[in-house]
């Protein structure tokens, strides 16, 4: 028997987020799912409200240009999951008949669907008994049940299938939700609330005496970075029709660098080159 359910389920339903897509359609739910893909909630918050009321369904979405979509995403970042997102609704439009999908194996078929977003879309859009493993859920039972700080980078099959022993036979997309909840507001990767714990005497972290664990990461400054690079030429090309080469060399100091995003945007879609030396976003 799960005895961490009881007490995550009934803190969850006290303390749950009023999140908008906790009440919304399949395609609400699923724009989320690819909104949320290493952004915060914060900043998804408002850009999923807009997206929602200017393409309610995968229909209208689909029927958008790139240039649209791209210029719509703003500063989420990693622009190619509103790409992805984009060509997962022409699918939907045209060969699901405008609806989402319920099927876990056919969701995964989907641009920019993985495993963990399938498994999320089933879950909280269709309530299917699916293992969501967020990087929420995994730190609070990693924690709980491992007695460790902080689970390892991606998910092992011995991990998985203890997981989902787990797993309620009835209301397991509540039971993710609220594992979810418990690590995005109290199990938080550094300096958590454990007096704010509704299974704190359960913790065999706790029990461990809190044990440290090394958190192995590239740190990287955002400033300088390739990817910054990339980013200011796809905002400058958000807030211009079009830019010859020579204007955008003159928005980055490192004219190799710019090369080299130049050459990657292309490569991923997210821009196109014009005649006269321009750039653009793909129309």
């Amino acid at each position: 028997m799960n005895t961490l359910e009881k007490p995550i389920v009934g803190w969850f339903k006290r303390n749950k987020r009023d999140l908008p897509w906790r009440d919304t359609s399949p395609w609400g739910v699923m724009v989320s799912e690819y909104m949320l893909q290493q952004t915060p909630v914060n900043r998804v918050l408002p850009k999923w409200h807009e997206w929602m009321q200017r393409w309610p369904s995968a229909k209208d979405l689909a029927a958008a240009t790139p240039a649209q979509v791209i210029t719509a995403w703003g500063r989420l970042g990693y622009p190619r999951r509103a790409l992805r997102l984009h060509a997962a609704a022409a699918i939907i439009a045209q060969d699901f008949n405008n609806t989402v999908p319920q099927d876990v194996d056919r969701l995964h078929l989907l641009p920019g669907v993985g495993e963990y977003t399938a498994a999320a879309i089933a879950a909280f859009a269709f309530e299917q008994r699916t293992l969501v493993m967020d990087v929420n859920i995994r730190r609070v039972l990693t924690r709980a049940i491992d007695g460790q700080e902080h689970p390892k980078p991606t998910p092992t099959i011995k991990e998985k299938s203890r997981r989902l022993a787990l797993l309620p036979k009835e209301n397991a997309h509540i039971w993710a939700a609220a594992t979810i909840e418990l690590g995005a507001l109290v199990c938080t990767s550094k300096n958590p609330s454990c007096e704010l714990c509704p299974i704190i005497t359960q913790c065999q972290w706790r029990k461990n005496g809190y044990p440290k664990t090394e958190l192995l990461r590239k740190s990287q400054d955002w400033h300088g970075t390739d990817r910054k690079c990339r980013g200011t030429i796809v905002q400058a090309l958000r807030e211009n029709a079009s830019l010859t080469k020579v204007a955008i060399k003159k928005l980055w100091p490192d004219q190799s660098q710019v090369e080299k995003a130049l050459e990657t945007l292309r490569e991923d879609l997210l821009i196109e080159a014009i005649p006269r030396n321009r750039y653009r976003l793909p129309q």
